[in-house]
């Protein structure tokens, strides 16, 4: 899929919800996990991230497990402050669903997006871009060496298999991934999407959530 059919796709789903009424390949490994013991199930967790080091906007160094996924609820996207395609409006689009998450925003649901130039963009170069848009608590924007970022693109799931398409860092960033690390629940959807249905289905992942209804959706 190219850049233009992936925006229009996109779009059609931010109108009438269709993507995502369909999309989440939500995995509930979490409830399967219940038979395994605590310790290996902590191991395996653990062992599904990369643990590498970045920097965040702000100057902060973190390991990307033990201080941003490990027992939060996350939303992570790919992108680059020099973009002018899609990532600015895919940004833009983000802000909405920070803002339909609410107060749990920096409290028990965390954003991350990652650059996948950081040859370019330094923490002052993501600040800025941060800045730009008027981010608020917990939304990190984050740098680090090209061989990890490569390793977390590839671990996260944002590759094609066809070997030019995974050259192009411009099909990489049109996708949030989201879920509850210690419920090892995830899913997938476009980042042009409704926010509010991208908000809702984060909630559903929750013990006590309840999937969103296609009727409403497309009401």
């Amino acid at each position: 899929m190219n850049k233009r059919e992936f925006i229009k796709s996109a779009t059609a789903a931010s109108l009438g919800a269709v993507v995502l009424g369909a999309m989440p390949s939500i995995s509930t490994a979490g409830e399967r996990s219940l038979l395994i013991k605590p310790s290996n199930r902590d191991e395996r967790r653990k062992k599904s991230f990369p643990n590498v080091p970045l920097v965040t906007h702000e100057g902060e160094t973190v390991r990307f497990y033990d201080d941003l996924i490990k027992d939060k609820t996350v939303l992570i996207n790919f992108m680059y402050a020099r973009c002018a395609d899609i990532c600015p409006g895919m940004t833009a689009n983000l802000k909405r669903v920070q803002k339909e998450l609410g107060e749990r925003m920096g409290r028990d649901i965390f954003m991350y997006s990652i650059t996948l130039e950081p040859e370019y963009d330094t923490p002052a170069a993501l600040k800025a871009y941060a800045d730009l848009f008027r981010v608020r608590t917990g939304w990190k924007f984050l740098t680090g060496k090209k061989s990890d970022i490569e390793l977390l693109r590839r671990q996260l799931g944002f590759t094609f298999s066809d070997p030019v398409l995974d050259q192009d860092k411009t099909q990489h960033i049109g996708v949030v991934k989201y879920g509850i690390e210690p419920l090892e629940r995830w899913g997938t959807c476009p980042a042009l999407g409704n926010p509010k249905y991208i908000a809702e289905y984060v909630y559903w992942m929750e013990p006590s959530g309840q999937r969103p209804k296609l009727s409403e959706m497309m009401g």
